[in-house]
């Protein structure tokens, strides 16, 4: 299992960010996948998590209707579209398998993360 986040960087407030997850070793449709965020001194925070068809998605408060998931099931991407962008919205974001799930973040399988930082 290999999960490698990209397409973070600097964005305005207001502005928009395309996270991707390329995922590997695994038969990606089977899981259901998740994004999760990390502040500096903060906790790790659940953000979203899609179904395996891409059919059921789930977001935390604080970014419903500005952030959507999705995923290509073809190319084994997950995907996280940031809009109206706040700045406390900074943070690296994580991609996992599973629902709510951190269960690859951490470890080996899990990638380095991608980081957002929202400032004017």
């Amino acid at each position: 299992v290999q999960l490698v986040e990209s397409g973070g960087g600097l964005a305005q407030p207001g502005g928009s960010l395309r996270l991707s997850c390329a995922a590997s070793g695994f038969r990606f449709i089977s899981y259901y996948m998740s994004w999760f965020r990390q502040a500096p001194g903060k906790e790790l925070e659940w953000v979203s998590s899609i179904d395996g068809n891409g059919n059921v998605a789930n977001y935390t408060d604080s970014v419903k209707g500005r952030f959507t998931i999705s995923r290509d099931n073809i190319e084994s991407t997950l995907y996280l579209q940031l809009d109206s962008l706040k700045t406390e919205d900074s943070a690296k974001y994580y991609c996992t398998r599973g629902w709510k799930s951190k269960m690859d973040i951490g470890t080996p399988r899990g990638g380095q993360g991608t980081q957002v930082t929202v400032t004017s």
